[in-house]
């Protein structure tokens, strides 16, 4: 990777990323710093040898597994995929001829309990509806093994704290499907914000929106039960996690408003669309806006000497940014690749993961607040 503009590589880049960009006063960090060690261990990883890699059980075969997570676990170093855990029995020959999966890795939402026993399996990944996470996360930590959650972690704060609590009493790792942390342009949005190499931060803004209006309205993220709300949960998370990471510092309190329902054949549970203002300790606001019925992916900011963008900002792939200076010029990188491949070195460290449960605690005390705010008719709320 090479950096147009005055960072010169990858090596430099990794090592002024592990610098500032620590812990809040609550202890999660605002962007988990890519170390040196990390950068090595990734480039030095055990090679193909199942016997040194962590096995990986995906739970739930949806969409993201399919097309993302499966796929990357054919690219990482430090992990594979070992098992699988379905409801679905007509997915199981497919996907145990395309990964040799064999069948005593399979499991069912019955029998998921007994993965304590398979030697093969060292860490769960939960990939399923929102509202699924809490009690599956809570199960997983009964077997004993480290735990990978999607995001958003749960659907309410209380039920993300039992996933954080039954995971200390089972000596177990969580960590947060939080994919961003571990690919370089937003990093480099984050050295651009914290490390003030335009000076201060003046403006933030953030918006990513995805039209789900042209296919069938009867899927679970439009469902409040099962997705936990609209476009904020699934989509407006990125753009709160890309605030706090470019300023370096967690909100204080947030206003918010719901957009205009205008397609009331898929918005009649969850939210159209929602714009928020975060608002931070020094009186900085930055501005955001998640929707679920047009496309936007940005992340801009803006300081006393100069601007920087992000458009795709937080997609899968085909990531573009620009400075005042040129443009950020990175290879895109398979960042659940990376992100599994850290999460694997961490837990065989006996580390806990550098987005662990505590940091989707916090964004979901934040989502919660914005939300509590537009039903409230844009009344200020704090975050606790």
């Amino acid at each position: 990777m090479k950096l147009n503009t005055k960072n010169n590589d990858r090596r430099r880049f990794i090592k002024n990323m592990s610098l500032g960009l620590g812990a809040t006063v609550t202890g999660v960090p605002v962007l988990s710093s890519f170390s040196e060690e990390l950068a090595t261990a990734l480039d030095e990883a055990v090679g193909n040898d199942q016997d040194t890699k962590k096995g990986i059980a995906l739970v739930g075969l949806g969409g993201y597994s399919t097309g993302q997570l499966a796929p990357a676990l054919e690219q990482t170093k430090n992990c594979y995929l070992a098992g699988i855990v379905t409801g679905t029995p007509d997915k199981v020959d497919a996907w145990k001829s395309k990964y040799n999966i064999p069948d005593k890795n399979v499991y069912n939402y019955e029998n998921f309990d007994e993965i304590a026993d398979n030697d093969d399996i060292d860490i769960i990944y939960i990939v399923l509806p929102n509202s699924m996470h809490a009690d599956y996360v809570v199960r997983a930590a009964k077997t004993k093994k480290d735990i990978i959650c999607e995001k958003p972690m749960a659907t309410n704060v209380a039920d993300a704290q039992r996933m954080i609590d039954a995971c200390k009493e089972n000596g177990v790792k969580l960590a947060i499907g939080y994919r961003l942390h571990f690919e370089p342009f937003n990093k480099r949005v984050a050295e651009l914000g914290q490390q003030k190499l335009f000076g201060k931060v003046t403006e933030v803004k953030a918006n990513f929106s995805e039209d789900m209006t042209s296919g069938k309205p009867n899927v679970w993220r439009l469902n409040k039960e099962m997705a936990g709300g609209g476009p904020l949960m699934d989509l407006g998370i990125y753009c709160v996690q890309g605030v706090i990471y470019t300023l370096g510092k967690t909100p204080i309190a947030v206003t918010a408003e719901f957009g205009e329902v205008t397609k009331p054949t898929y918005f009649f549970d969850v939210e159209q669309s929602i714009k928020w203002k975060m608002e931070f300790d020094d009186g900085f606001v930055a501005e955001c806006e998640s929707s679920y019925a047009k496309a936007e992916d940005l992340l801009y900011g803006k300081a006393e000497r100069g601007w920087w963008k992000l458009s795709p900002a937080y997609s899968y792939d085909g990531k573009k940014g620009q400075t005042m200076e040129g443009p950020i010029d990175f290879e895109n990188v398979y960042e659940q690749a990376n992100q599994m491949d850290s999460q694997a070195m961490h837990f065989n460290n006996d580390q806990q993961s550098i987005v662990p449960g505590e940091m989707g605690l916090r964004d979901l005390k934040i989502l919660m607040a914005i939300y509590e705010s537009a039903e409230g008719g844009g009344k200020r709320v704090e975050i606790s």
